[in-house]
């Protein structure tokens, strides 16, 4: 590699990684939106989106710039493949993160629906498989990118559970109706903000192997 790669590659590096740092707070403050109804929060998640959509499109502009410029190949033509990628999955976690504020706001008029104590442990997990992709990223490291990798089917039963407590509390109190179904899909918001952390993860094994393995589960039902 040359030292001129070296330096652009060490720079979408970092704009990638400044970018995830807003991403996880904007999961943070749209949590905190739902579950604690801190509604000043999702504002501020709402507001902040606009942002990162011009972050994502910068970062696009800069690999396709060292494409052009460099014409990587091997494991640095990996690297900007995984950046490419990693940068689409936080763009789309930070949408599903403006969804749930939406839908926290929406819950503004049932002040006494009572959100599901499993939610705020998807927002935990996700959180942490998010943080860990990223970690597994700049680390290289494989083992934890599995670990995450793992955590998904956690993140889907829990979801799971989510949506039986709140078909049961719709059937006991047919007021709550309108509440629980914005709180349905603030769950499958968090729910999908796990898959994107997945990708990330996969995308690490991506990097670091060459094995994509983003489709094995698919291959592994066909034979």
């Amino acid at each position: 590699m040359t030292k001129h790669l070296q330096r652009d590659l060490d720079a979408v590096y970092h704009d990638l990684l400044s970018m995830s740092t807003v991403v996880e707070e904007m999961i943070d403050q749209a949590a905190l939106a739902l579950i604690e109804r801190q509604y000043e929060l999702a504002a501020k998640v709402i507001a902040a989106d606009e942002a990162v959509d011009r972050r994502e499109v910068k970062i696009e502009e800069e690999c396709l710039k060292i494409l052009a410029l460099h014409q990587p190949v091997a494991i640095d033509l990996r690297r900007i493949a995984s950046v490419i990628k990693i940068n689409n999955d936080l763009e789309r976690i930070a949408d599903l993160a403006v969804n749930v504020a939406q839908r926290s706001l929406s819950l503004d008029e049932f002040l006494q629906f009572p959100v599901p104590q499993k939610v705020s442990r998807m927002v935990s997990l996700v959180t942490q498989m998010v943080r860990g992709s990223l970690d597994a990223f700049v680390n290289l490291d494989t083992s934890a990118a599995k670990r995450i990798m793992s955590m998904d089917q956690t993140i889907d039963e829990l979801n799971v559970e989510v949506i039986g407590e709140l078909q049961a509390l719709m059937q006991d109190a047919p007021n709550l109706v309108v509440p629980a179904l914005h709180c349905f899909s603030a769950s499958r918001h968090i729910e999908r903000i796990g898959d994107h952390a997945t990708n990330i993860a996969e995308d690490v094994v991506y990097l670091v192997a060459g094995d994509i393995v983003r489709h094995k589960s698919i291959e592994s039902r066909m034979h």
